[in-house]
């Protein structure tokens, strides 16, 4: 396999996680045995307020074992397939652990998906029950239960559908499900993860217990205590979805570590700064585009104050120093040097201070995950006292297959393969990787599993680079690369991340196929938009003022383009732009369930405007001539965003 480069683990030394034994549901069981009274999960006293209660290993034992109890007596069988179709909530948490103390398999579906996306994933898994959060939720599977003949039961949380289950199962006794939980072999399948769908259909991964345990084991094994300080019990506060595999993955780290969890379901900057600073967790998981709106967050609140050229020069200083001390850290320099550390020293008591006490003051660092993070954002956090460290995985991994290693942390890489994990970057850049963790196969599809898995190895479509030492970069997705007219390829990736830390664009998707050149659609941020418009406003006298208003905001797109432009190639730099007037969501199909945008079908919907982007950027004269040169680096087409 000499045409590969291949790197083994972030850390070989490390010692091997116990092996599982059985599911995954045993791994509360032995907690509440050994010890009973250790909080596991903290659950809020009520709607919107900021207390939270805790519940024991033994409690939650206890919830498990009479919802379980429910599940028999309403037939649910081992191997049996129930889809969970709600957001991330304490239910969420003890409803899948009774499936797996059943032998039952979960189905995870987004509760934003789409009747089609309901109808398939439930059809394709032969779910034979769902759960749902409300009413809309049931009227989405109801509207689909003409082509479900297999679906027996449809459960509604919000209509007492626990309590009922419980009460059905009284008589059915607890030795019955303990009978059940001890004959799960670890390599049954655990979770049906169906994957984003940014392509077509979603697949359904099969995940086995012993696959979905095997990452959280060796990053507890090898990081857990990382994760608090000394002496302290780890506290996670969930934001990420359970219908995805890496909120299933932060799940598995807080059942199997006796962490701490608690659960957010809303990602408003409101209700996320409220959930940081009640609930104070020590450790956070999330997607780049939290931090990015807690960034963001920061810089509003600063201009408001009239503290924004001081928060800026905070940020500089912060990155500036986490650089340094990287630097030092990676055997590449001296570490800061002294007026730097002062400076630092002075902004940590009058800034930075007040940051992390804003995200609950007891954060030692995060991960993120889903899609590369900002290098200059995870400085930033660094820079403040938070490192935030970049990991990789895949649905069809069932979790991490990279991390960083400790005290040799490098940002804007996604660290090194766990232990246990090998990595291989193919001849044309795709990553391969072969490990405990990955996944059997899709469901239902031999021929999609055949092309994916060869020989042991997972082919994850993915495209990286791996240093010298073994870190890996992520470029982009084989099938995202965009080809010009020309014949330029261009990754969209890093250009999109790059758009997205403006504090005005909240979304960006750049297109190109067959174009002479490459080209963005941006979506506003509308919270820092309100402000922004704010601070105009009381710039000027009303004659005039919203033609003003426009053509400063369509500058600051342009200087904010123009910024990312600066850091590639003229070939890859975005030559036309337009901002759209809505954003993308889940809930208009533009965004898969785990927040990944379907370029497909933005390009097919947006059709209209790329064209006319397009036409209206050409320079007179030049009509049909495919050379980039030739094109007007302004954006003529700029839609209003009121």
């Amino acid at each position: 396999m000499h045409d590969f480069t291949s790197y083994g683990p972030a850390a070989p030394e490390q010692a091997s996680p116990p092996a599982i034994t059985g599911g995954l549901a045993d791994t509360l069981f032995d907690t509440a045995r050994r010890d009973p009274g250790l909080p596991q999960i903290a659950r809020r006293t009520g709607p919107g307020d900021g207390a939270w209660s805790t519940v024991t290993a033994g409690e939650l034992r206890d919830e498990v074992v009479a919802l379980a109890k429910g599940l028999v007596a309403s037939g649910i069988r081992p191997g049996d397939r129930v889809a969970v179709m709600a957001r991330t909530r304490y239910e969420w948490t003890v409803f899948s652990c009774a499936q797996w103390a059943v032998g039952a398999e979960v189905v995870p579906v987004h509760p934003a998906s789409s009747h089609e996306q309901v109808e398939w994933i439930l059809k394709d898994s032969g779910s034979v029950a769902v759960l749902v959060e409300d009413e809309h939720g049931a009227m989405t599977v109801g509207s689909a239960c003409g082509a479900l003949p297999q679906l027996r039961h449809v459960w509604q949380l919000d209509s007492g559908a626990l309590e009922a289950l419980v009460e059905r199962g009284r008589s059915v006794p607890d030795a019955a499900v303990d009978s059940l939980r001890r004959i799960v072999p670890p390599d049954s399948t655990a979770v049906i993860a169906y994957t984003s769908g940014t392509g077509g259909r979603p697949r359904g991964c099969l995940l086995s217990h012993r696959g979905l345990a095997a990452s959280c084991d060796t990053l507890l094994a090898g990081w857990r205590h990382t994760a608090a300080p000394p002496g302290e019990q780890p506290a996670l506060l969930v934001v990420l979805p359970l219908s995805h595999v890496y909120g299933l993955m932060v799940q598995g780290l807080c059942l199997r570590g006796g962490l701490l969890m608690g659960h957010e379901p809303e990602l408003r900057a409101d209700t996320l700064a409220t959930a940081l600073e009640t609930f104070r967790p020590t450790y956070l998981h999330a997607v780049p585009s939290v931090f990015e709106k807690l960034y963001k967050t920061f810089l509003r609140t600063a201009q408001q104050s009239g503290r924004g050229a001081q928060f800026e020069r905070a940020v500089r200083t912060a990155q500036d120093h986490a650089l340094a001390v990287e630097q030092q850290r990676l055997d590449m320099g001296p570490g800061p040097a002294l007026d730097l550390k002062l400076q630092h020293s002075v902004y940590d008591k009058t800034v930075y201070r007040k940051l992390r006490a804003a995200l609950g003051g007891r954060l030692c660092g995060a991960v993120s995950g889903g899609s590369p993070l900002n290098r200059e954002l995870g400085l930033f956090f660094a820079g403040i006292g938070i490192p935030v460290h970049d990991g990789y995985g895949l649905t069809e991994t069932g979790g991490a297959i990279t991390a960083q290693p400790v005290g040799r942390e490098k940002s804007g890489t996604v660290g090194r393969p766990l232990p246990g994990v090998d990595l291989r970057v193919a001849p044309d850049g795709e990553i391969l990787v072969h490990g405990p963790s990955v996944f059997g196969g899709y469901l239902n599809d031999a021929d999609g599993t055949e092309a994916v898995l060869r020989g042991g190895w997972l082919a994850t479509g993915d495209l990286g680079e791996l240093d010298p030492e073994g870190y890996l970069s992520l470029t982009g997705r084989k099938k995202d690369i965009i080809v010009t007219s020309g014949g330029r390829s261009v990754a969209p990736a890093a250009l999109e991340e790059r758009l997205r830390m403006h504090p005005l664009i909240h979304q960006a998707v750049v297109v190109g196929d067959d174009r002479p050149c490459v080209g963005a659609l941006v979506t506003l941020d509308p919270e820092f938009l309100a402000h922004w418009r704010g601070a105009q406003a009381a710039r000027g006298d009303l004659p005039g003022r919203e033609a003003r208003e426009e053509n400063a905001l369509r500058q600051e797109i342009a200087r904010a383009v123009a910024a990312v432009n600066a850091t590639v190639s003229r070939s890859e730099s975005i030559r036309v732009f337009r901002v759209l007037s809505e954003p993308f969501a889940v809930s208009n199909g533009l965004l898969t369930p785990s927040m990944k945008l379907r370029r497909d079908l933005i390009a097919h919907r947006y059709a209209a405007e790329i064209d006319a982007m397009y036409q209206s950027a050409r320079v007179p004269g030049q009509r049909g001539t495919e050379d980039p040169a030739t094109w007007d680096d302004s954006d003529d087409v700029f839609r209003r965003t009121r």
